[in-house]
């Protein structure tokens, strides 16, 4: 809108361009500074902050608070890239890149207005030390004290602890940690104020238990790391798209790119259908309260994912098998005779596969973890879907390096008529099931989620146990 801030059009027949100032630049970095620094905020925190609302309460898992708000944050974020790539995109296109920014800035606005405006009824949490700190005190105590001989009666052993705190005495799993709180000599190891003389040589009970709940569900955390591996192959469904009849209508034509909209929006369906029809329904039948554990929703989640990638595979060998048949294999941008609808059951699933495991993953880190590793819990899923990406980059240049040997013609060539991305998706189908195999297996060694645990204990109340 300023047409200072920027440098003039280049002169297309001459070729020559004004090279931006310096504080052009400065503008134009800062705004996106600015843009990564809001984005990072409100990602990583807002999450935690919403939880933390319900947490707040007696037992928020009761009537499935935790389940129905990971559902509906997960759809609204959804929807709102639905938005974006849609809505927002055509105003930019059509209308003008001053609207289509105004509108953005307009509704941020907003948000931030109505978010100070209701700040007086949030629960706010005071931040305690840095936990990534507190668990290199832990190693670093646990280390130092590693000769220490623990008991095998806890009750003989003093342990450092916090003032009021309900966690007096650390549990039996990986023992080894015990000795960062350990107290070996009172007078030398606490000030006279009861708090540690160093920290890094003694810890809090807190602080270990805190270490130890993030340990033990790192097995299932990296159970989630294969279906953003499945779902990050972004690049080669475009491709697919536009070798398919695409139009829906004579003079309608759905963009290839825009077909991952199909994933977002079946997301979105299946998180109202899941809330507002089926928990209802269940629960009537049942006479009780009924919602899927997060264990069992990420579990369903992975099936989804094994399925979509099977179905990906199996579209794709066909698709490849018509372009061979019309003679186009030297030709990837020909429009084969063939619907894109076909595309339209993988993308669903995947959708199905998302919605069941990334809302499963965000319960499950904040239900099991500490309130006040909230922060963390909000980070996981996100740090799951980066190292995702990394592993689906390895695993396509291993499978690229080792089918092109001795002259061959590449699975994952430029070419996809030539290449074979149906024997690709079925590797990643074939990892996708020995992913629900160690799935099972962590599962297992983790044991019954704390809700699992709350309502057994509530049964035998009820009960007279």
């Amino acid at each position: 809108m300023i047409p200072e801030a920027r440098p003039p059009s280049c002169d297309q027949s001459g070729d020559s361009c004004i090279l931006p100032t310096t504080w052009q630049l400065v503008l134009l970095c800062s705004s996106f500074g600015l843009m990564s620094i809001g984005a990072g905020g409100i990602r990583s925190s807002s999450l935690a902050f919403g939880a933390d609302q319900l947490k707040m309460q007696d037992k928020p898992k009761e009537d499935g608070a935790l389940e129905r708000y990971f559902g509906w944050y997960y759809a609204s974020a959804s929807l709102s890239v639905l938005i974006a790539m849609s809505c927002i995109v055509y105003i930019q296109d059509n209308i003008g890149w001053q609207v289509g920014f105004g509108v953005p800035a307009i509704l941020m606005f907003l948000a931030a207005l109505s978010f100070f405006l209701a700040s007086p009824f949030y629960v706010k949490l005071k931040a305690e030390m840095n936990l990534l700190t507190g668990f290199a005190q832990v190693i670093v105590a646990a280390y130092r004290n590693r000769h220490l001989l623990l008991s095998s009666r806890r009750t003989d052993m003093l342990y450092h602890h916090k003032k009021r705190s309900m966690l007096v005495v650390p549990t039996d799993k990986l023992r080894f940690l015990n000795k960062a709180c350990t107290i070996r000599d009172p007078e030398q190891d606490l000030t006279p104020d009861g708090r540690a003389s160093d920290p890094w040589s003694l810890c809090t009970v807190t602080q270990v238990e805190e270490l130890k709940s993030l340990i033990k569900i790192i097995p299932l955390w990296s159970t989630g790391i294969m279906i953003f591996v499945a779902m990050s192959q972004s690049s080669f469904p475009v491709l697919q798209a536009s070798s398919l009849d695409r139009h829906i209508t004579s003079k309608f034509e759905i963009p290839a790119g825009s077909f991952g909209l199909f994933t977002i929006v079946s997301l979105t369906v299946w998180v109202v259908i899941y809330d507002r029809l089926i928990l209802p329904l269940a629960s009537r039948i049942m006479g009780k309260p009924v919602y899927l554990s997060a264990k069992q929703r990420m579990g369903i989640g992975l099936i989804f994912s094994f399925i979509s990638m099977v179905v990906t595979a199996y579209v794709e060998g066909v698709r490849r098998d018509t372009a061979i048949n019309e003679g186009y294999i030297d030709d990837p941008d020909a429009m084969l005779p063939m619907s894109a609808i076909w595309l339209l059951p993988q993308y669903c699933l995947c959708g199905m596969a998302e919605a069941f495991n990334a809302i499963g993953q965000n319960e499950f880190y904040f239900s099991e973890l500490p309130r006040s590793m909230s922060s963390i819990a909000s980070t996981l899923l996100g740090l799951g879907l980066s190292a995702a990406n990394l592993l689906a980059s390895s695993i396509m240049s291993t499978v690229d390096d080792v089918t092109k040997r001795g002259g061959k013609e590449s699975w994952v060539s430029s070419n996809i008529n030539r290449g074979h991305f149906d024997y690709y998706f079925w590797v990643l189908a074939g990892l996708s099931l020995v992913n629900i195999l160690y799935f099972l297996v962590c599962s297992r060694a983790y044991g019954p989620c704390k809700a699992e645990v709350i309502d057994e204990d509530d049964g035998d109340e009820i009960s007279g146990r």
